[in-house]
């Protein structure tokens, strides 16, 4: 059994769909040459029946009408020759004596039958079957005829007739042969159709394997063929192409990633190795090792903090996080941030402008993550003494909203398009504020992600930048 469902799954598509198509031939040629079989048996033991009564009823009458049994047992060869098959049985007898009549060339034995009374028609109810040692089918029926016997005086004799089937088995069994052969010859021509049409509908599938083995890391944008292909696989192929396209997207992506990442990494590690190298040259002051120790200190948060968030969000990329939410009131949440960020806002004399009224539901710690990151993106890429504005408002059925704007010269569509991407920086802050590691908005997708909502950067009008974030309601799953 085993050895069978293995070789079957070696079949290729081609010829496990013609095997099933050379199945279902067969079956249904195979059934209705049954039923036409059983048709036309049942029409030859019909015809059979009808000549045996009307012959019998023949003989019944002859031997009322014209014939005495004196007569009879002189001429029997008149009667004889009056049954269709040379293996048909006729016996004529007196009720309880020898036949005076006898035709059994097979010396067939007759089996119990009640003969039907005299002046009783005979019906298809009064036949008996048997079978012969061959296997030929037998229709016996025996009735009771009167016969004259001179001087108004009658005889009543016994008839017993049988009806060999010898050329309707014959027949039969040819038809079965025929009913074979045909079932045999509709498995083989349906196969070979069937393999030629699937051999040669399939060909597109070839086609598009052919196409699929010359797509490698390094030949991402290749894509399958779509003109010309039939309905079906064109719908796959726009699948596998869309699949394809996310791949790429993904893998170049990574490649970025990868390399904003090593970027990233080389710089505090270019400086801690220079730093070191310089003072390991020669012999310094304490003084000089603390503040050594201090800037390789910085260094190191600032690897710490990389490494941090490239950890979170790569468990917000695999949904490793649970997120509880909880209702927070956006006045006194966002007021708490302003007033962190206000020392920092006042160096580059800015300020806060909030108003903000509503609850959120979302997960405070987040939370507070992701409107940090905008407030301080706010006051790092802004323009010195403008003001940054916090607008908020929420409810439980419709989710809250949290916009933060500001101005800046710099925005361009491509820079916005961008801005969520890890580890993107804008060409001005690489310089200035080397304290960027790149992934604070990144950080703010990913969180609105876990919490089912959005975030979306516009420019409202020229000069300002806006960054909305949008938070569902507790009544959306």
């Amino acid at each position: 059994m085993n050895g069978a469902s293995i070789s079957a799954r070696g079949w290729t598509l081609t010829l496990r769909v013609s095997a099933l198509f050379a199945l279902i031939a067969c079956l249904v040629v195979a059934g209705l040459g049954w039923y036409l079989y059983g048709s036309a048996r049942e029409a030859l033991e019909l015809r059979a029946d009808q000549a045996l009564i009307g012959r019998v009823e023949h003989f019944r009458n002859l031997m009322h009408d014209l014939y005495n049994v004196e007569q009879m047992e002189q001429r029997p060869a008149l009667f004889e020759s009056m049954m269709g098959n040379e293996q048909d049985v006729r016996i004529f007898r007196r009720r309880g004596e020898p036949p005076f009549i006898q035709s059994n060339p097979d010396h067939l034995t007759p089996p119990a039958m009640k003969p039907a009374p005299v002046g009783t028609p005979l019906t298809t109810a009064d036949l008996v079957s048997a079978v012969r040692a061959d296997g030929v089918h037998i229709r016996w029926v025996s009735a009771l005829a009167e016969v004259g016997r001179g001087q108004g005086q009658t005889d009543t004799v016994e008839i017993a007739a049988a009806y060999v089937m010898v050329q309707e088995a014959a027949m039969l069994r040819s038809y079965r042969w025929r009913i074979a052969g045909a079932a045999a010859a509709a498995v083989l021509l349906t196969a070979l159709l069937g393999f030629l049409l699937l051999h040669r509908g399939l060909r597109p599938l070839l086609e598009m394997s052919r196409r699929a083995e010359q797509i490698t890391p390094d030949h991402l944008s290749m894509r399958l063929e779509q003109d010309g292909m039939p309905q079906e696989l064109r719908r796959v192929a726009l699948s596998f192409n869309a699949m394809l396209d996310r791949l790429e997207a993904g893998y170049e992506h990574l490649s970025q990633f990868s390399g904003d990442l090593a970027h990233e990494i080389r710089t505090p590690i270019n400086v801690l190795m220079g730093q070191s190298q310089v003072a390991l040259g020669q012999r310094r002051a304490p003084e000089e090792y603390e503040q050594l120790l201090e800037s390789n200190l910085e260094e190191l948060q600032r690897l710490s903090r990389i490494v941090e968030n490239i950890m979170f969000l790569a468990q917000a990329d695999h949904a490793t996080l649970a997120v509880d939410c909880a209702a927070l009131d956006l006045r006194e949440e966002l007021g708490k941030i302003a007033d962190y960020f206000e020392g920092i806002a006042d160096e580059r004399g800015m300020r806060f402008e909030l108003d903000a009224q509503g609850v959120c539901h979302a997960n405070l710690v987040m939370w507070r993550r992701a409107v940090s990151n905008l407030a301080i993106n706010a006051v790092r890429y802004g323009e010195a003494n403008s003001t940054v504005r916090i607008v908020a408002h929420g409810d439980d059925n419709h989710g809250s909203r949290i916009v933060v704007e500001n101005r800046s010269t710099e925005t361009t569509p491509h820079t916005m398009a961008r801005m969520f991407d890890r580890f993107y920086r804008g060409d001005c802050s690489r310089s200035a504020y080397t304290e960027s590691n790149g992934l604070g908005l990144a950080i703010v997708k990913a969180i609105m992600a876990l919490h089912r909502g959005t975030a979306t950067v516009e420019c409202p009008q020229p000069g300002w930048i806006r960054f909305t974030l949008t938070f569902p309601g507790i009544s959306r799953p």
